[in-house]
């Protein structure tokens, strides 16, 4: 497990980063994952990729963190008070949105709905390739793309408005 946790620990803070904002409820929520990886190893039937199953993890322990703290920051509140930083995302991706600021960029997906905010944020911030995308969701690499692009041409159109 040390093995697994050196190679795959940072793809899922990076994973959380970019849903939460937050440096410090990354870590802990990636701790929380491991936790989780560990108690539940016997579920994982290799059907789709360690860092993909890991991910899926980390989404339902942040989803349960979300539903016990509700009264936490929302997103806005955090990116205003400085609460995480930015992974460097240079892809092409995140040139195709255009030159536009950080902040702006973040409230802009983050008006997205939902499932297009959070396959823009696994994509453009979390790094994840569009099959391990669909595989989180449990959808196919083909609906991960449409999504993408769909969310993609809407903050391009937000932004030229």
């Amino acid at each position: 497990m040390d093995e697994i946790y050196r190679q795959y620990a940072r793809t899922v803070y990076r994973y959380l980063l970019s849903l939460t904002r937050s440096a410090e409820l990354s870590e802990e929520l990636t701790q929380e994952t491991f936790y989780q990886a560990i108690r539940t190893v016997d579920r994982y039937d290799e059907s789709c990729k360690l860092s993909t199953w890991l991910c899926a993890i980390a989404k339902n322990v942040l989803l349960t963190w979300r539903r016990k703290h509700p009264a936490e920051l929302s997103l806005e509140e955090m990116l205003e008070s400085g609460g995480g930083e930015l992974p460097g995302a240079a892809s092409t991706e995140h040139e195709a949105v255009g030159e536009i600021g950080r902040m702006e960029l973040m409230k802009l997906i983050h008006e997205l709905p939902e499932p297009s905010r959070e396959v823009m944020y696994l994509r453009v911030f979390g790094g994840l390739s569009f099959a391990e995308i669909g595989e989180v969701h449990g959808k196919s690499e083909n609906w991960a793309r449409v999504t993408f692009y769909r969310a993609k041409e809407k903050l391009r159109k937000d932004v030229t408005e």
